[in-house]
């Protein structure tokens, strides 16, 4: 499970067995998870975070997300 990022209370990681999937990436605090399409950003899945949040998120995602697809092109083009 490649680690991309830790920003403030945000993980950010894909799953090593997913590169037949869009370009995403999972995001996690505590017990929280979702995961976001990194192309076009949006959400895919979520699960325990509160919608204020996730567009919180999605603007994180939206600052880093020429980071993320490198390191997911990176990681599944080796």
């Amino acid at each position: 499970m490649p680690r991309v990022a830790r920003i403030g209370a945000y993980r950010f990681f894909f799953y090593s067995n997913e590169g037949d999937e869009p370009p995403h990436i999972h995001v996690q605090r505590e017990r929280f998870l979702a995961k976001f399409w990194l192309e076009s950003v949006g959400i895919a899945s979520s699960s325990g975070f509160a919608a204020h949040e996730l567009r919180r998120i999605e603007a994180i995602i939206g600052e880093h997300q020429p980071t993320f697809l490198e390191a997911w092109h990176g990681f599944f083009r080796r």
